[in-house]
């Protein structure tokens, strides 16, 4: 689409360019419902785990409210179902380190929807995976920031609300490893890892960290063998050797 100064654009639009301007939005909402639909449901899941791992209904809640990073989340939730309270600080380390995608993530963004003092801050509690994904496969700034809104209010929404329905049937379900839940949290990450495992490269940083993950467990408190691999990946994907090997 051609370009037209802003102030000129609404006089200058033509029929056709107007529809289609309409298409993209309604492609933007529809994604936009789709992707905040979609992982709200996994609220459940961590609500269950969360319960499973020691906190109760509204250390839970607060968690999701507070915190709302699901990755950071289930890593909390997970180290802290392996090793109890006495694994608090590794499990703090580890949902902070990552965490650190969302400050840079919000880098990307904060030109996209900043403004105010209040707006930056209500911007920042939901910039996650899912609606910065959204607002950068936007053709148009205004459609961008839709997405960018729109996506994040879902998910808070439909997370908090499936976090409290998750923790309440952990909750009656009493003790929820003879349910299996006790490894949900591995699962849960292999769900989100695996659509992302589509280059060599990737895929060997998630075979390295996995192999010192296996090798260290036996040996350290929980917790850190999540830590160690992270570091591994990091010596792996900083390197980048495989993408390298590939494009030679």
């Amino acid at each position: 689409m051609e370009e037209r100064p802003a102030g000129d654009e609404a006089a200058e639009l033509t029929p056709d360019d107007a529809v289609d301007e309409a298409g993209e939005r309604a492609r933007t909402i529809r994604e936009s419902v789709a992707v905040g639909v979609a992982t709200a449901i996994y609220g459940i899941s961590f609500g269950a785990l969360s319960v499973a791992a020691g906190l109760d209904v509204w250390q839970t809640v607060f968690l999701s409210l507070v915190m709302f990073t699901g990755g950071s989340q289930f890593a909390l939730v997970g180290v802290l179902a392996a090793g109890g309270a006495a694994a608090g600080g590794s499990a703090i380390a580890t949902a902070a380190m990552l965490g650190i995608r969302n400050v840079v993530y919000g880098m990307r963004m904060k030109p996209l929807v900043g403004g105010s003092p209040a707006r930056n801050v209500l911007a920042a509690w939901i910039t996650i995976d899912e609606s910065t994904a959204v607002a950068l496969a936007q053709k148009l700034p205004r459609n961008a920031r839709l997405g960018f809104w729109l996506t994040g209010a879902i998910v808070f929404v439909g997370w908090n609300l499936t976090t409290l329905a998750g923790a309440l049937i952990g909750d009656a379900m009493g003790d929820t490893r003879a349910w299996g839940l006790d490894a949900a949290a591995g699962a849960a990450f292999l769900g989100l890892l695996w659509p992302r495992l589509k280059r060599v490269q990737a895929g060997a940083v998630a075979v390295g960290a996995a192999v010192v993950a296996a090798v260290v467990m036996p040996v350290v408190m929980p917790g850190l063998p999540v830590l160690i691999a992270a570091l591994v990946a990091l010596l792996i994907g900083w390197f980048n050797l495989f993408d390298r090997r590939r494009r030679a």
